[in-house]
């Protein structure tokens, strides 16, 4: 899959991950396909959570935003340590907010709408400390199918 995104939107969405990151130990990452192979997103993104390496954070709290983007599907797919810490219904509050501007096809802005928020969330819960927290994953937007690899 080539990339849907500019260069300038993919570029914006890397900055939103990295400012989200700047505060936190936590990990954003975003992936994008043309189609979800799967009947249902959240668990093509689980899949692709996986593949990425993201439960391999010492805190277990990755966070994989994921987009199939032709057949218009998304979900958000957090770790463990993230999903016992924030309220029950905030996955289900920032997909809201983020599908708000998507239905304004405004795709770049609803993802770094959420990206802020779990950004957010990933500093309450797991706050930046300079002496031990490193950045765990890539910070480029992961494209394709069924063997998601960084971009160059």
């Amino acid at each position: 899959m080539k990339s849907p995104l500019t260069p300038a939107q993919d570029a914006a969405l890397v900055a939103a991950i990295r400012q989200a990151e700047v505060t936190t130990s936590g990990e954003i990452r975003v992936h994008l396909e043309d189609t979800c192979p799967t009947p249902e997103p959240l668990d093509r993104a689980a899949q692709v959570f996986g593949e990425l390496g993201m439960h391999r954070t010492a805190q277990r709290n990755g966070v994989l935003f994921y987009m199939a983007w032709t057949s218009r599907q998304f979900a958000i797919a957090g770790d463990v340590g993230i999903n016992s810490v924030v309220p029950d219904d905030f996955w289900e509050i920032t997909k809201e907010a983020i599908l708000r501007d998507f239905r304004r096809e405004n795709y770049v802005a609803g993802l770094e709408h959420g990206i802020r928020q779990v950004g957010e969330q990933l500093k309450r819960y797991f706050p930046y400390d300079a002496a031990t927290d490193q950045n765990e994953l890539d910070d480029s937007i992961s494209i394709g199918g069924d063997e998601p690899s960084p971009r160059p």
